[in-house]
């Protein structure tokens, strides 16, 4: 049974149709865009918020997109348990909107970084990891500026606590060090879910690693996981 899945499109989105092709093409799922001025959200089963540079990314990034009419329906669909994947720029337009926690900063190094890292899955008690085995390392891309993902104590201690942390850098092997941290993250945090479990951000691209010709198809696991999640 195909899920209609649902992709915001905000000024500067850039990978919106990535995340297309993804749940489309390559997970067979209906998908339409949703554009950031729409007040309904036409029945989605899931909504992704893509990476890119929304409103250029002035302010900050996700600043101003959470104030986007469509916003407001992502908050509702979420607080009635609707699934929310936030993806890159759309992390940091969960984060900014106060879906989820913490803040993303620029970079330690203040340097874009585009590559490919290594994940360490934290928990596979969520509806984007339930595909997934505790532990399992993927191999998927980064590109961002401000993705260094900051929460002071209490919140880390709240995020550790309610297994809200979905996947950290590591090393191939599944080591958390700092060398496999691409932008200094606090605890190496690369996603998290709320606690409702309903919403996940996460800085890396698996709907650019969602087939073998890509360099990864480690992404699917998490589009798979959010499809089996509805079935």
């Amino acid at each position: 049974m195909a899920h209609k899945v649902g992709v915001v499109v905000f000024p500067g989105s850039n990978c919106d149709r990535d995340a297309f092709n993804a749940f489309g093409s390559v997970m067979e799922q209906k998908v339409e865009f949703l554009w950031h001025k729409d007040t309904d959200l036409d029945g989605v089963d899931v909504v992704v918020l893509p990476g890119g540079f929304s409103y250029g990314d002035y302010l900050r990034s996700g600043a101003i997109a959470r104030f986007s009419p469509i916003m407001n329906e992502v908050k509702k669909f979420a607080e009635h348990g609707g699934l929310v994947m936030g993806i890159c720029n759309g992390f940091q337009v969960l984060v900014e909107s106060g879906l989820l926690p913490g803040a993303l900063l620029r970079n330690a190094k203040l340097k874009f970084v585009c590559r490919q890292v290594y994940l360490r899955t934290e928990t596979v008690k969520t509806p984007f990891t339930l595909s997934l085995k505790r532990g399992q390392i993927l191999k998927v891309p980064i590109a961002h500026g401000d993705g260094n993902y900051y929460a002071d104590d209490t919140t880390l201690k709240m995020l550790q606590d309610n297994d809200q942390i979905v996947f950290r850098y590591s090393t191939q092997d599944g080591v958390v060090t700092q060398e496999s941290n691409p932008n200094g993250s606090i605890l190496n945090i690369a996603g998290i879910v709320n606690k409702n479990r309903n919403v996940l951000g996460m800085m890396p691209h698996p709907e650019r690693a969602s087939e073998q010709i890509l360099g990864s198809a480690n992404g699917a696991f998490v589009l798979k996981s959010v499809i089996e999640s509805l079935n």
